[in-house]
């Protein structure tokens, strides 16, 4: 069955990437310098989509205004869910906007044309969804997937009991999905679509098409390190191919005294001073400065930031327009880090820096350490666990 509409759903703020999110929705955060959002727009087009359909809610601005009215030739339609009331109400919103059968992919998974591609070659007219094997299965909170033979038969958020497959986010359903999704009960008020998905299930109505395509979650700040390590070892970068794994922009301004070890990638205007040694799996992004001696591996550095010279990042995020200044460490490797009240345990994260940040010279970040948007630490101080937006550290 044709399907020519694709319905992403980009209204989410991603509370659990905060502080940045705090400046812009999940969708727009970058992965090897290119948001989310983007790969995939692109998934959906090349695999045949001429119609694309946005839902967009927190800081939606963000998004209508870089990705525009039209998206390599195709045009956009945007809806706006004003209140984040679960993904099954978001979708709702797409319903005057879509006229037939359609797909709906969630907007803060990086993902590929075969993912695509393959729950469209599946969909023959029943509800269809891509499920795809995870090690990990049992843990993966957005559901873990039984199935018999191609028929979904449970989708479980936290199961119990051994699952090897996990929902890849990625739907084709009929023409009267709506009025069907529409009747779906709703949980504290809020709808929605996994719980669309296992009611519909119990009566063997949902298949279930195993992909293998690039396929990566974003949930965590650590999900943002290993999307840009897949994507850069899969070579899907915008950037030149300097040489093996290694792309640099043609504006950008590499001293030959410089080490870019790859994968790594350098985005436009981008200045590296003799010394500096960058990467493996690293992405430094546009208008970044990185002085003399300083050293960035398992990074991503967003851009109009200046890392000061013989400053040390490792398994950082940062946002953008910070200044790091000279010596700074962040040393990197596994830790226990908290988000909200959940403890996660041995993730390897140095520091997710928010926009605006200063750190002075000398100073440390903590393994897992979180800083706010604007916030500050002093000369030689040592920054821990999470630290306020606005708020100041001091030696």
């Amino acid at each position: 069955m044709t399907v020519s509409t694709g319905v992403v759903l980009a209204a989410g703020e991603g509370t659990r990437l905060r502080p940045l999110t705090s400046t812009r929705p999940k969708p727009m955060l970058p992965v090897a310098n290119r948001p989310i959002l983007e790969y995939v727009l692109d998934a959906l087009v090349d695999a045949g989509i001429s119609d694309l359909v946005l839902v967009v809610g927190y800081k939606r601005d963000r998004v209508q205004n870089h990705v525009g009215s039209t998206y390599r030739g195709v045009p956009v339609t945007y809806v706006h869910q004003a209140k984040q009331l679960g993904s099954g109400h978001a979708l709702l919103q797409a319903r005057e906007a879509v006229d037939g059968p359609f797909l709906t992919v969630n907007g803060d998974r990086v993902i590929d044309p075969q993912t695509v591609g393959d729950a469209l070659d599946a969909f023959d007219g029943t509800p269809t969804m891509a499920v795809r094997d995870h090690p990990n299965a049992n843990e993966y909170p957005n559901g873990a997937v039984r199935l018999d033979g191609d028929r979904v038969t449970e989708l479980v958020e936290q199961p119990d009991g051994p699952y090897r497959l996990i929902n890849a986010g990625v739907y084709a359903f009929p023409a009267g999905w709506f009025d069907r999704l529409a009747a779906t009960k709703r949980r504290d008020g809020d709808l929605y679509l996994p719980d669309a998905i296992v009611e519909l299930a119990a009566e063997r109505g949902v298949v279930g098409v195993r992909t293998e395509g690039l396929w990566v979650d974003i949930t965590y700040p650590w999900d943002l390190l290993e999307a840009t390590r897949q994507l850069l070892g899969a070579g899907l970068v915008d950037e030149q191919a300097h040489e093996s794994g290694v792309y640099v922009h043609e504006t950008a301004r590499v001293h030959e005294d410089a080490t870019l070890q790859g994968p790594v990638v350098v985005g436009p205007d981008a200045e590296i001073a003799a010394g500096v040694v960058v990467g493996p799996d690293t992405a430094v992004g546009r208008n970044i400065t990185v002085e003399a001696n300083a050293t960035i591996e398992r990074s991503l550095v967003g851009a109009d930031t200046r890392v000061g010279s013989g400053a040390t990042l490792c398994d950082c995020v940062t946002g953008m327009a910070g200044e790091i200044g000279p010596g700074v460490v962040v040393p990197g490797g596994e830790t226990d880090v908290r988000i909200g009240t959940d403890i996660h345990e041995r993730e390897r994260l140095g520091a997710v820096v928010g926009d605006r940040v200063t750190l002075a010279g000398g100073s440390t970040l903590g393994p897992g350490t979180l800083l706010g948007v604007g916030a500050t630490v002093g000369v030689g101080a040592i920054a821990r666990d999470h630290v306020a937006a606005g708020a100041e550290v001091v030696r």
